[in-house]
């Protein structure tokens, strides 16, 4: 079965359904179909809020290299930076940051670490590559997604209606 490169399954089309009936019944097939329609719908739920998490990570990334590479420029200077911070969501305080060579980075989940200028650099710039090559990587499997839906949907309308008009038709034969 083929599959996009993150290994999700591709959808099967139903280009002959009276060829692809002659394997299952109606229900199960509807059945199929209506199952693997969901899973994607959950698969593109979760790429959604990867996306969205991804949307949102970026830019305090890019906050925090743009801060380092300050300080690194006005690291040999010998003079302190005088900025405010943020405090809170609506709370900013003011503060003198002396000339340093090092920085502490919040890496989540109760872990601050302290980096030289250059080591939190590199850090954050690949930590922003990974980021954005995943954000591309979601907005590809999300697009993949819509389709695998369209085309399971597709197979169930085609199946549907073959089964409607396979019931007409015998209806029209026991009357005669």
């Amino acid at each position: 079965m083929e599959a996009n490169p993150r290994g999700i399954p591709k959808a099967p089309f139903v280009d002959n359904v009276d060829q692809y009936m002659k394997t299952d019944t109606v229900e199960t097939t509807l059945r199929k179909f209506t199952e693997a329609a969901s899973k994607y719908r959950f698969m593109e739920n979760s790429k959604l809020q990867q996306r969205v998490s991804l949307e949102q990570k970026i830019p305090e990334i890019k906050k925090s290299l743009d801060l380092v590479k300050y300080l690194a420029g006005k690291s040999g200077s010998g003079t302190p930076v005088r900025t405010l911070f943020e405090v809170n969501d609506t709370l900013y305080a003011h503060a003198t940051i002396p000339p340093t060579d090092t920085v502490n980075l919040w890496l989540g989940a109760n872990v601050m670490l302290e980096y030289t200028l250059d080591e939190a650099n590199d850090l954050l710039s690949s930590k922003l590559d990974i980021a954005k090559t995943n954000l591309n990587e979601a907005i590809e499997d999300l697009e993949f997604l819509r389709d695998q839906i369209t085309t399971m949907e597709v197979n169930t309308a085609r199946v549907y209606n073959w089964d409607v008009k396979r019931r007409r038709e015998e209806k029209k034969e026991t009357a005669a």
